[in-house]
């Protein structure tokens, strides 16, 4: 049985790899709950900077991406979020295999949703918490057909 497209869960998995810029970093959706977004990204050289860190702009996609998903899954049919801010805290240099994202939504709203995404490195199968971003959020109207 396939989900309706009014349902937020099934939206949100639809529109997770609209955004080109997001696509192409190469991010995967791994887990979705009402008001929780888990991503996944296979580290390539590409995503790194000159040390062989990870760079902190893929992880600050990441981390304002997947808040915006999860987001997401708590809209009504025609809303969608846009960032209004975001406030990143680099813990540690990001090195290993691969990332995981895990967001939450802190503060649904009307017009504001507040989330908090946390960003692991994986590395021989063990997870170390390399950066903590809070995201804030405006819930907007989409226009008919956009």
């Amino acid at each position: 049985m396939t989900q309706p497209a009014t349902d937020p869960i099934a939206i949100t998995k639809a529109i997770f790899h609209q955004a080109p810029f997001v696509a192409d970093i190469g991010y995967e959706l791994t887990r979705v709950e009402p008001g929780f977004v888990e991503t996944r990204l296979t580290v390539k050289k590409r995503h790194c900077q000159h040390h062989g860190f990870v760079h902190a702009g893929v992880q600050a996609t990441m981390a304002d991406h997947s808040a915006g998903c999860a987001a997401t899954t708590l809209l009504d049919p025609g809303q969608a979020v846009l960032t209004a801010e975001f406030k990143i805290n680099l813990l540690r240099p990001a090195k290993g295999d691969a990332l995981v994202c895990r967001a939450r939504v802190l503060k649904p709203g009307r017009t504001l949703c507040v989330a908090e995404s946390d960003v692991f490195a994986v590395s021989d199968g063990t997870e170390t918490h390399v950066s903590r971003t809070v995201v804030t959020l405006s819930v907007v109207t989409i226009p008919e057909g956009g």
